[in-house]
């Protein structure tokens, strides 16, 4: 068996488990086991595959087939330009959460040095991204899930970040410390009727901690602004992620905590994602 038959066998079984992206995924998959990269798989479509690398392939197009997503079987999520290090136990970083980053980036001069809260950092992809540009500035980071921090201090290690990033483990209500100029997050945001109505590659494989937020999707971002109203400086900026139709009660929820909204960022869908407020 040469290469392109052993993509077109995997391409055949991840097609019948209803894998849209049946090719690509297999051609990824099989790069992985022969420890190439895709475009020199696909100049050698010929070659001959050894029996134990094709046994390798086998075990990853099966794990594909079970909708397990590409990164957690390759242990690696592209964000801002960056990897990261992901698995079961943090949110896998999505092309919608860099908004947060690119606003924060925006407000933020490169020389100026401001004080950041990162609050669910998960697998510190938005805070890394941040400090990654902006090394002037002082950032905390906190997560509930002791995994979750322990994933976040593997990739800030990777980026050599350890030292300009307080990670801690700890739930928002026992965390007091104040004064920040920004706080970022993309908190819980699914409601329980919509989670059951996710795809089994997120129901199954992503944490439901960082999923799941009560009857109307809004627990968590009513803690969030709740809590950032105390930690926040005045003229501090809140900017967080938010779920699809959830626009306008946030809104409310905002001003009724004494929050001006000054921006609202729309996804590659034209979805509102990222809200940028103040607190006044």
């Amino acid at each position: 068996m040469n290469y392109l038959q052993a993509i077109n066998y995997g391409s055949e079984i991840l097609k019948l488990n209803n894998i849209e992206t049946y090719n690509l995924d297999s051609e990824l998959l099989l790069a992985k086991a022969l420890n190439s990269t895709r475009e020199n798989l696909l100049i050698n479509l010929n070659k001959k595959i050894y029996p134990n690398k094709f046994y390798i392939f086998k075990r990853l197009i099966t794990r594909r087939k079970k909708q397990e997503p590409l990164a957690h079987i390759f242990q690696v999520k592209e964000f801002w330009n960056l990897n990261f290090i992901v698995n079961k136990d943090v949110l896998t970083p999505r092309p919608e959460t860099e908004l947060i980053v690119d606003e924060v980036l925006n407000l933020i001069s490169p020389a100026s040095s401001k004080n950041i809260l990162d609050i669910g950092t998960g697998s510190g992809c938005i805070i890394i991204s941040i400090i990654n540009e902006r090394q002037n500035c002082n950032a905390t980071a906190i997560d509930i899930s002791k995994k979750a921090i322990k994933i976040a201090l593997c990739n800030a290690k990777m980026h050599h970040m350890q030292n300009k990033i307080n990670f801690i483990n700890i739930d928002i209500d026992k965390f007091y410390l104040n004064h920040y100029d920004f706080i970022v997050s993309n908190p819980p945001y699914i409601s329980n009727i919509e989670f059951n109505k996710l795809g089994n590659n997120i129901r199954l494989f992503e944490p439901h901690l960082s999923l799941r937020a009560g009857v109307d999707g809004l627990r968590d971002i009513k803690k969030l602004i709740s809590k950032s109203k105390k930690l926040l400086k005045i003229k501090g900026k809140l900017i967080f992620e938010i779920g699809v139709n959830q626009l306008q009660n946030v809104k409310k929820i905002l001003m009724k905590d004494g929050f001006y909204i000054n921006k609202i960022c729309k996804d590659i869908r034209n979805i509102p994602r990222v809200i940028i407020s103040t607190k006044l």
